[in-house]
């Protein structure tokens, strides 16, 4: 391992020109787990209950810290599938490299492991700056954190690099590099997956069933488990239904189709059926929590409105939901920006034979309409399912408070988030004018 450590950084202090943007995106992604971490762990520092001027008592009690942690903590669940996708662009970007080293005689998990921890360097800076960053906030406010904090925020110094070669690892778990200058990856098993989701969608039912039975009080202090379940098994249905319709779209279409750049997307969807799956799970779940999120919002505001009690701060409420969906936001810009690099990354992958493309004749417009039904069409039932997910949720709760009225405005979360994958993936059209570059000819 220490050999494979010394490689990856004599490679990553190697890197050529072009690599600047990987190495900046991975840099920016750790600031931002840095960023998240080390304010989880200055709030989950304050001990006891105290009176902060922030925030309208919103971080006062222990228990209320503890959400805003929790929420803080999922959102380094974005975070790290956007180190993934830098890891992928990383590694296919290098493959001869990669095939140089296999040359060598190197195990394709040498590879993966050294291409992992080449794309965990850059995440040192980064996490540098943001405790830089994070004590010159703190300087401002002037807020002396306890020492376990600065301990909690050296550790997580150490932990986000380490947190970035693992994340690498998982990425690049199907990535195979032969001594023949070639890179693919193996498919991962479907089958598997489904099997997987059907028990854990029989588990639900099964809770769901508890719930009915048991006392009111317990019902109410379960309903948050039965909710965290029916985001997650929905989440991993939609990512399944990615792949699975990414699969029979392609399959289809290559048959049927009439449309030069449908017949592309077809050809590629069919080839590697499972890379929207990959590229969209982050948003996909994203989506369900925030169709949820909008719906219990406006059934949440609706009924603290209608007690209209002159005892009740409605600021403290307001706050924290205020809170909860900047959290969405991020979370969602932060998967789409991974959406962006996925589709960039595709496209690097494929760029001599997409400059084999442009010069058999193919024009640029159909290479770039391609490209954008790559995305569109198989995250239009993987959405679907998504905000069929996030509306079971906010009726839920709607059930659960007797709310008299069911908002609709949820179901255009969806229509929004997909109108923004559109143009999250529009944003790599630039770089498809360079991979169809003549130049790209002489490495086929």
């Amino acid at each position: 391992m220490r050999a494979d450590i010394r490689i990856a950084w004599i490679l990553a202090r190697g890197s050529e020109r072009r690599e600047g943007w990987r190495i900046l995106l991975t840099a920016l992604g750790a600031l931002a787990a840095t960023g998240f971490a080390l304010a989880a762990v200055a709030i989950a520092a304050i001990p006891g209950q105290v009176s902060i001027p922030y925030g309208h008592g919103l971080l006062d009690q222990p228990g209320q810290r503890a959400g805003v942690v929790f929420t803080l903590v999922l959102l380094l669940l974005p975070v790290l599938g956007f180190l993934g996708q830098c890891a992928r662009i990383g590694a296919v970007h290098r493959h001869r490299r990669m095939a140089g080293m296999r040359l060598s005689g190197a195990t394709p998990a040498q590879v993966r492991r050294i291409a992992a921890v080449e794309s965990a360097f850059p995440s040192l800076p980064g996490s540098v700056a943001g405790v830089a960053a994070f004590a010159v906030l703190l300087a401002a406010t002037g807020h002396a954190p306890p020492p376990a904090a600065w301990a909690g925020f050296a550790a997580v110094v150490l932990a986000v690099p380490v947190a970035a070669a693992l994340v690498s690892v998982f990425a690049l778990r199907h990535v195979v590099a032969s001594p023949l200058d070639q890179v693919r990856r193996t498919a991962p098993d479907p089958g598997r997956r489904a099997l997987f989701g059907f028990l854990l969608g029989a588990v639900l039912v099964s809770a769901a069933g508890m719930l009915v039975i048991l006392p009111t009080g317990i019902r109410a202090a379960a309903f948050p488990l039965l909710v965290l379940a029916l985001v997650f098994v929905t989440g991993a249905g939609a990512i399944w239904a990615a792949g699975a319709s990414a699969s029979f779209l392609g399959r289809r279409l290559t048959l049927r189709a009439r449309h030069p750049a449908v017949l592309i997307a077809a050809g590629r969807l069919a080839h590697d059926p499972w890379a929207a799956a990959r590229t969209h799970a982050a948003l996909l779940l994203v989506t369900v929590v925030g169709v949820g999120f909008v719906g219990v919002r406006a059934v949440l505001l609706a009924d603290l409105h209608a007690k209209d009690d002159l005892a009740m701060d409605l600021g403290f409420y307001t706050t924290g939901i205020g809170v909860a969906g900047s959290a969405v936001l991020v979370a969602l810009s932060i998967s789409l920006c991974g959406l962006a690099v996925g589709t960039a990354e595709s496209l690097a992958t494929r760029r001599r034979g997409l400059a084999v493309q442009a010069a058999a004749g193919v024009p640029h417009t159909v290479l770039a309409r391609a490209a954008l039904l790559e995305t569109a069409l198989p995250l239009a039932p993987a959405l679907l399912l998504a905000g069929v997910g996030g509306t079971v949720v906010y009726l839920m709760y709607a059930a659960f408070v007797g709310a008299g009225t069911v908002p609709l405005l949820p179901l255009l979360v969806p229509v929004a988030v997909y109108a923004a994958c559109l143009l999250a993936a529009a944003t790599s059209l630039p770089l498809l004018r360079r991979a169809t570059h003549p130049a790209e000819l002489r490495f086929t």
